[in-house]
């Protein structure tokens, strides 16, 4: 919808995406987006350069395509420049990157991250650049965007996190080429994103309401994560979880954590679904925890990773 097209080049200006004569399209999620993305650039065979540890989706994603991977060290502030530049120097012919809320470390790309990154991807202007902005409003922190210095690159923003997750919709902007495929891909399968799902979206960026909702929203997913992290931290745990809903927990062994989690009362994600070579890990997403509820978890998560050195979990 034009209507669509032109709030979204609106909102991504207003944060430093370049969409000065670019193309805009929307798709159904950020996962189709980037489908289509590699499916119109990449052979099976090609190496994409990943996250580690990363999005469990996007990895089984590229495994399906027959595409190859070759993993980015993560820290708080987003991939660490050597690790790109060694990513590239391995052959990769695209890269992925989180911009903010990256799942599952909760790392954001800092304005510094962003100039050393920027720097190392203008000397190899042939990779395919894609940038995921998934949590936009509900991340926290200002957007450094990446895109624009290749020659392909797409920025992509969905509506699933700040909205709901039936709102599988998400607008993306890139250069006239790799749009241009994109949206030929569009064009001979499903066609067009429903202009209902389309309505939708627009009338909730629109709503002053809506947007007080979110903002509140992403303040309280902040307190509580900032406050589950500082409470592990406390207890002798590596917890990361800069932006957005998740933390990543360093663990020893991941099963053992996992099974005395859930055997006291809590469900977390095992590491092995989200890193390729990083350190073993576990998941946890703030969403439903409770303030009240952090120090009794905390104390669980203690104990599960170092159960001799803790007391009793609370449950």
């Amino acid at each position: 919808m034009p209507e669509v097209a032109e709030i979204a080049r609106a909102r991504f200006e207003a944060d430093g995406v370049p969409v000065d004569d670019v193309e805009i399209a929307v798709t159904s999620g950020t996962l189709d987006a980037i489908e289509r993305l590699l499916v119109t650039r990449l052979r099976p065979g090609d190496i994409v350069a990943v996250e580690d540890p990363g999005w469990a989706n996007l990895l089984d994603l590229v495994a399906a395509l027959g595409l190859s991977t070759v993993s980015m060290a993560v820290d708080d502030e987003g991939p660490l420049p050597d690790s790109l530049d060694e990513a590239i120097a391995l052959g990769a012919q695209a890269v992925i990157v989180t911009a903010r809320a990256q799942n599952p470390t909760g790392a954001a790309i800092s304005e510094q991250r962003a100039i050393a990154l920027r720097a190392v991807l203008a000397q190899h202007p042939q990779v395919l650049l894609i940038e995921d902005d998934h949590a936009a409003e509900l991340a926290g922190v200002a957007l450094h965007c990446l895109s624009g210095v290749t020659n392909s690159w797409a920025f992509i923003r969905s509506a699933s996190k700040p909205y709901g997750p039936d709102l599988r919709v998400a607008v993306t902007a890139g250069d006239e080429e790799t749009m241009g495929r994109v949206i030929g891909r569009l064009r001979i399968s499903t066609g067009w994103v429903s202009t209902v799902m389309q309505r939708l979206m627009l009338r909730l960026w629109l709503d002053d309401d809506v947007t007080t909702t979110v903002a509140a929203a992403a303040a309280s997913y902040d307190r509580r994560r900032l406050a589950l992290r500082d409470a592990l931290s406390v207890r002798g745990l590596q917890a990361h979880g800069t932006t957005g809903i998740n933390l990543w927990v360093r663990v020893n062994d991941e099963t053992s954590a996992v099974t005395a989690l859930r055997d006291a009362g809590y469900t977390v994600a095992p590491g092995s679904m989200f890193r390729l070579a990083s350190p073993p890990g576990i998941r946890v997403t703030i969403s439903p925890l409770d303030d009240e509820m952090v120090e009794l978890f905390a104390d669980a998560v203690a104990h599960a990773v170092h159960p001799a050195a803790a007391g009793a979990p609370g449950r």
